[in-house]
């Protein structure tokens, strides 16, 4: 992005946050609040539809233009963007690292879900990304997902399973956590560039959050 007349870099004065009250946000970026969760004992399972036919599979080594076009359908209208702005080397990096576990879920041949599991902290897995496909939540698809990362994380010791979700999310994905059986235990304020305006995603993208910038 090329500067438009704006000053120097020195002489723009670093917002300051205010803990009771507004906090301005400078046009380009966009701000949510962070909500982070854990589980640190197994719960019982999310009941599942009937004869729901879907399957999870792992896959090895994948591809990254595989993995940034499905990451791209999944979360580009929750403003899913940092796989997205990574050099290739980097993601091709994480995903080839066997500490990293990128999981599908399928309906027959069809791509219909994410799961990436991060053990790359001994004992402490994180549930890095996870969602379905537009048209795909509220008929329990996520439930069968969250149900499988649970089995495949307690099915080794851990200290805690964790994941971290913010307000560009889907509105019902702190209840679903927390339906799960993760706890919330802590909450940020995050300010990013809005990827919107560099061409990362598209300019048109999660209209509940307005470019402005």
């Amino acid at each position: 992005m090329t500067d438009r007349l704006a000053p120097a870099p020195a002489l723009i004065p670093a917002p300051v946050l205010a803990l009771d009250g507004l906090t301005p946000v400078p046009a380009g970026k966009i701000a949510a609040i962070v909500t982070f969760l854990e589980m640190r004992a197994r719960p019982a399972p999310l009941p599942e539809p009937s004869g729901h036919g879907l399957e999870v599979r792992r896959v090895e080594r994948p591809d990254a233009g595989w993995y940034r076009a499905l990451f791209r359908r999944i979360g580009e209208d929750w403003l899913w963007f940092s796989r997205l702005r990574l050099p290739d080397a980097e993601l091709a990096a994480i995903l080839d690292d066997p500490a990293v576990e990128v999981h599908v879920l399928m309906r027959g041949a069809d791509e219909i879900g994410l799961l990436e599991l991060d053990w790359r902290v001994p004992g402490e897995p994180e549930l890095g990304f996870f969602g379905l496909v537009p048209g795909e939540t509220g008929a329990g698809a996520g439930r069968v997902l969250m149900n499988r990362a649970i089995e495949l994380v307690f099915a080794r010791p851990l200290t805690r399973f964790f994941v971290h979700t913010c307000t560009h999310d889907h509105p019902a994905a702190v209840g679903f956590y927390t339906k799960a059986g993760f706890t919330a235990v802590g909450r940020a304020v995050e300010i990013a560039d809005d990827p919107r305006l560099d061409g990362t995603i598209r300019r048109d993208a999660a209209p509940h959050i307005p470019v402005i910038g």
